[in-house]
């Protein structure tokens, strides 16, 4: 475990002493430390496979680079069209007096967002760049911004009906989802309610209404709430349209459920010189992070942006409008790029499979600390609820059954704690990619840190939880 629990050490001190000469403060150089300070401790000396190391972490983020890019590119083109200042405006106008009640209406929004997209980052990346505006507008610090962002999308990602986390635990250790599902509903409502509280009493006051900040334009600050919605419906259609297709891939109606994106790649193909037919949807998915642009949620976004080129303010200024997303995206990009290294370098130098066997080693009576303890790293280190499901709960849920633990409350249980991880401080993936955005949307300096530390209590009530669950 040294060589997991040495690094991030080493990452810690980095991004919190400044003071260290060139590289202190610095998340990107910090990231990259690490990485290579886990592949030294390894052993591993060999270029080539340093390289191979920063390919495979930036295959296995691929899909997320792809996403911020494109989420980028959807949210400039929806300032643009005026999307942004409808729904700030009208959020505005109808809670602007109550800072605390508009952003627990923020955090819906964040909450019921990543059900439908069933992942945190694209919640963040989708929904939390629509919200970044107001917030700041609020007078709240970027850290606090980046955390409500956080802790919006995480909690929605394991909320019902469309839930990954719960679906996968059930699945894992072979119990019917529905009872999971069902309980899913109360304990996710109290982890909302949680945050929620936490949110509007702890990182709130009530002169951070909008508007506080004058650097900040609202517009329609005139107008009711449902003035500005009839004026400026039109502005609302790509994002009516984006939400229209994710629910259509996530929700089974019959007759009418599919994947627009892949359905739409996989009808447009090629015959090579020696007669073989390929798809482009196959191509890219065997393509080495390229494979980044086959994910249902990018795809998602990318048949929106197609949508919003109906509409001249976008197709006249379509050159503008690629140059502006992706000078706002470039930095989010670069940290991502820093992290793949630390994330490929974890899995070549065998750091996730050592939580792994670390979970496994213990015995039964310190089973179930050690392997929540496993199951929460995973998903610091990954950002990724499914990850640290795959790795450690694949044994540590059937473990639990062995001993005893009741199959459904051991699918919750592995939910919650798969869950917690996303958010914890020093290397939460999640936070690196909206602290990016946050930064990149206003060129300000965004202490990734920071932010983990203020979206710690969301992260604390899902471990407990899980924790309860353990033990009833």
């Amino acid at each position: 475990m040294l060589k997991v629990a040495v690094p991030m050490a080493v990452l810690l001190i980095l991004v919190l002493c400044k003071k260290i000469p060139l590289i202190g403060g610095k998340i990107n150089a910090a990231l990259v430390i690490t990485g290579a300070l886990t592949l030294l401790l390894a052993g591993i000396y060999s270029p080539e496979t340093w390289i191979a190391a920063w390919f495979d972490g930036l295959n296995r983020l691929a899909w997320i680079i792809a996403l911020s890019i494109s989420g980028s590119l959807f949210a400039e083109i929806s300032m643009r069209l005026g999307t942004i200042d409808t729904i700030i405006g009208a959020m505005t106008a109808k809670f602007g007096r109550h800072p605390r009640i508009l952003i627990v209406s923020i955090l819906l929004a964040l909450t019921i967002a990543g059900s439908l997209l069933g992942d945190a980052i694209a919640a963040s990346t989708v929904i939390g760049m629509l919200t970044i505006g107001i917030l700041v507008s609020m007078n709240l610090s970027y850290e606090k911004i980046s955390a409500i962002i956080v802790m919006g999308a995480c909690v929605g990602s394991i909320m019902p009906p469309m839930t990954q986390a719960l679906a996968l635990a059930s699945s894992l250790v072979g119990t019917e989802p529905d009872p999971v599902i069902n309980i899913g509903y109360v304990t996710v409502s109290i982890i909302f309610v949680v945050v929620a509280i936490y949110c509007a009493f702890f990182l709130i006051h009530k002169d951070n209404v909008p508007g506080a900040n004058d650097t900040v334009v609202l517009k329609f600050t005139d107008q009711a709430a449902g003035q500005i919605l009839r004026h400026n419906w039109k502005s609302l259609i790509p994002l009516m349209f984006l939400i229209a297709v994710v629910l259509l891939r996530t929700v089974p109606i019959p007759y009418l459920s599919f994947d627009l994106g892949p359905t739409l790649l996989k009808n447009l193909s090629y015959t090579s010189a020696d007669g073989v037919t390929t798809s482009l949807y196959d191509l890219l998915a065997g393509t080495t992070v390229l494979n980044g642009l086959t994910n249902g949620i990018v795809l998602s976004i990318l048949c929106a942006i197609g949508v919003s080129f109906f509409f001249p303010a976008v197709h006249k200024n379509a050159g503008n409008i690629v140059r502006e997303s992706f000078s706002k995206v470039k930095m989010t990009v670069v940290l991502q790029i820093c992290c793949a290294f630390m994330l490929g370098s974890f899995y070549v130098a065998g750091s996730v499979d050592a939580v792994s066997e670390f979970a496994q080693s213990l015995d039964s009576n310190v089973l179930k600390i050690g392997g929540a303890v496993a199951m929460i790293l995973i998903g610091m280190l990954t950002g990724s609820q499914s990850t640290s499901q795959n790795v450690v709960f694949s044994f540590f849920g059937p473990a639990l059954v062995a001993f005893g633990v009741d199959a459904t409350h051991a699918a919750v249980a592995g939910a919650h704690l798969a869950s917690a991880g996303q958010g914890l401080p020093p290397a939460d993936l999640t936070t690196f990619v909206v602290v990016g955005i946050v930064a990149s949307q206003f060129g300000k300096k965004v202490d990734p840190l920071k932010s983990m530390f203020y979206s710690m209590p969301m992260c604390i009530c899902m471990a407990i939880i899980g924790m309860v669950f353990l033990y009833v």
